[in-house]
């Protein structure tokens, strides 16, 4: 059974940074896609970064700000984002494949 566990999300100010990791629990090297999703109250879940073999793709509203990076000998997929905003915090949650989810971990920024 894939397990997904996220971690790095938290609190913090207006124009600061965070990281959150996923690690999951088998080899992701056969896995072309991961990604990044989050949902914020009353809100669909959105895509806001992808990593595949073709290259990284963002969300226009994080796009200069976010950094999505993946590392297969360590099964893990990160987000880094810096500058981040208010409209930012959500729960993000990892993708792996487009089948297989994450908990989620949940981000908050402070204005």
């Amino acid at each position: 059974q894939v397990q997904l566990v996220e971690s790095g999300g938290g609190l913090v100010q207006a124009g600061g940074s965070l990281r959150v990791s996923c690690a999951a629990s088998v080899s992701i090297v056969s896995y072309n896609f991961m990604g990044w999703y989050r949902q914020s109250p009353g809100k669909q879940r959105e895509l806001v970064a992808s990593i595949s073999r073709g290259g990284s793709n963002y969300a226009d509203s994080v796009k200069g700000r976010f950094t999505i990076s993946r590392d297969n000998a360590k099964n893990t997929v990160s987000l880094q984002m810096d500058n981040l905003k208010p409209e930012d915090t959500a729960v993000y949650y990892c993708n792996l494949g487009n089948v297989f989810w994450g908990k989620g971990v949940l981000v908050t920024v402070s204005s």
